[in-house]
């Protein structure tokens, strides 16, 4: 096959993708200020300390409620099992600074939970009483541990799925109880799924301005903000951003190196339906409270509380203005869904055909723009489309008439590169699962590489494509940083619009666009777990 055809369509895409980064690493290269000495002595350890500990905490937390959650719905059955198998990835749907929000609002000191204690206790003063405080880096693991494990979840659930009944008869036939079963052959064989999704979570965590940035947590991605608009140093926000991005890349560099000389594959010839372990009295119980409790704190609660809230606060009588914006958020979500969904097919079928190393690297380097933090890649996206610009107006000899940087693309192009690694790990994994025995039979068939890919492989991983744009979809109507920066002039999206009321202390007026951006990612949830489940639909009927 002319596999080098794809080259050139690669090439483009890359420089294309990693334009912006380039740029910030220039910045970060060529300071014009002299920032990063100051920074070094007085605030660098602290954000590295304070961030360290936020990822780890969230991590741990993603890993037990996602692994253990997935292991549930998908080898056991309890009551409630089939509605928890949707349900559990609901959170995926909401906001970390929204549901921060929320439960500030509800657990500070002036909130419903601490006045109703006070009252049913007779407490007059805070000195009376213990309370946890939710501003503070507990909270905030508490916060997005609840709304990030479903990245975990989803990945481990795929993975058990396709685990072969076969495997687990075996280790039942060696005496091995659900338990040893879980911890010798499910998690070992899981652990490259795992390893992608607990990835993606610290990438959330490094990336999340709004929460840490209300509960005043310093952590690097506050302070690039405060770097860049408090003390008006771009370049010192970069160098900053570069540090993160080399801290990001030592971390996957180091859970690969740690599994260098491991396998994990599933060998077996046939795929047998798992036979589900039938849980009884409090096992189904305990069972049935593991999967809720999560789903409550992350879903649940937020949602009736936004709701109670939209009909007390929103005025019914601006609901133009509501649904335009809704509006703006769905036609932008979606285009750069498709427009980042296509770049990683082309991109995860070069890596796939080609074996020349520069190629490959080119790949895997435009998928890190999902590490470096939004408000800062928007820079790198300004400064590239502003050379772009100029480079168009010289080409037809126009004096600022060409711009595209005050446009809907300039968004799209930012989704793109931030949201790629998305894309291109989920088309990756599907790629990963096709034998290539289809390449060699299509070759043989006098097919080239183009007709392999459009006739053979997207059929193939048409479920994985969709699951791609629709993480992508999801995370486009709950992203912040990048579209305050790069939206046209008088352009408002749900985010955008939640923000300026929070910003404002009148987040409980704004319930109803916040509620909005929930409901339009559940849909794509909801449909992103019947797929899963749609392969696996005759899972302990055998039973």
């Amino acid at each position: 096959m002319q596999t080098k055809k794809f080259d050139f369509p690669i090439l483009l895409i890359t420089l294309m993708i990693a334009g912006p980064i380039i740029a910030i690493l220039w910045l970060a290269s060529f300071p014009s200020d002299d920032i990063w000495k100051h920074l070094i002595q007085t605030v660098l350890f602290r954000y590295t300390y304070t961030t360290c500990f936020l990822m780890i905490g969230v991590g741990i937390g993603t890993l037990l409620i996602g692994v253990s959650s997935a292991w549930l719905v998908t080898c056991c059955e309890f009551s409630g099992r089939r509605h928890f198998e949707w349900a559990l990835l609901l959170p995926m749907a909401i906001p970390a600074y929204i549901i921060a929000f929320i439960y500030t609002d509800l657990l500070e000191y002036s909130g419903t939970v601490q006045e109703s204690l006070r009252i049913f206790f007779s407490w007059k003063s805070p000195s009376d009483y213990w309370f946890p405080e939710i501003r503070s880096l507990g909270g905030a693991i508490f916060m997005m541990t609840f709304v990030l494990y479903p990245y975990v979840y989803l990945l481990s659930r795929v993975s058990f799925a396709e685990q072969s009944s076969s495997i687990i008869e075996v280790s039942r036939t060696l005496g091995r109880g659900p338990w040893d079963t879980f911890f010798r052959i499910s998690m070992p064989l899981a652990r490259p799924s795992l390893a992608i999704g607990v990835s993606l979570v610290l990438m959330e965590v490094l990336n999340d301005f709004g929460t840490v940035d209300f509960f005043a947590i310093e952590t690097f991605t506050a302070g690039i903000y405060d770097v860049w608009m408090n003390m008006d140093s771009i370049s010192g926000a970069s160098q900053l951003s570069v540090a993160l991005l080399i801290f990001v890349l030592f971390l996957l560099f180091t859970e690969k190196w740690g599994r260098r000389k491991q396998t994990f594959s599933n060998n077996t010839k046939t795929k047998k339906p798992i036979r589900r372990y039938q849980l009884q009295g409090y096992k189904s119980s305990i069972s049935f409270f593991v999967c809720l409790i999560p789903i409550l704190f992350g879903f649940i609660l937020p949602s009736l509380i936004l709701i109670r809230d939209s009909f007390i606060f929103y005025d019914f009588g601006d609901n133009f203005e509501f649904l335009k914006t809704m509006s703006n958020s769905f036609i932008l979500s979606s285009l750069s869904a498709v427009t980042t969904t296509i770049f990683g097919i082309f991109l995860g079928y070069g890596q796939r055909i080609r074996k020349n190393k520069f190629i490959r690297g080119l790949i895997r380097f435009c998928s890190i723009g999902y590490a470096i933090p939004g408000s800062v890649l928007a820079v790198g996206v300004i400064i590239f489309f502003g050379k772009i610009d100029e480079f168009l107006n010289f080409i037809f000899e126009v004096t600022g008439e060409i711009s595209l940087s005050g446009t809907l693309i300039i968004i799209i192009y930012a989704y793109s590169v931030r949201f790629l690694a998305l894309s291109f790990g989920s088309i990756e994994s599907s790629l990963s699962k096709v034998t290539p025995n289809m390449d060699a039979a299509s070759r043989t068939l006098g097919m080239n590489s183009r007709k392999t890919l459009f006739k053979v492989h997207i059929p193939i991983i048409q479920k994985g494509v969709l699951a791609s744009a629709i993480l992508v979809f999801v995370d486009c109507m709950k992203e912040l940083p990048m579209t305050l920066i790069l939206r046209p002039f008088n352009f408002e999206t749900l985010s955008t619009n939640v923000y300026q009321f929070a910003s404002d202390e009148l987040f409980e007026e704004s319930a109803l666009t916040a509620l909005a951006i929930v409901l339009t990612g559940v849909i794509p949830v909801i449909i992103l777990s019947n797929i899963i489940s749609s392969e696996n639909n005759q899972i302990g009927e055998n039973t």
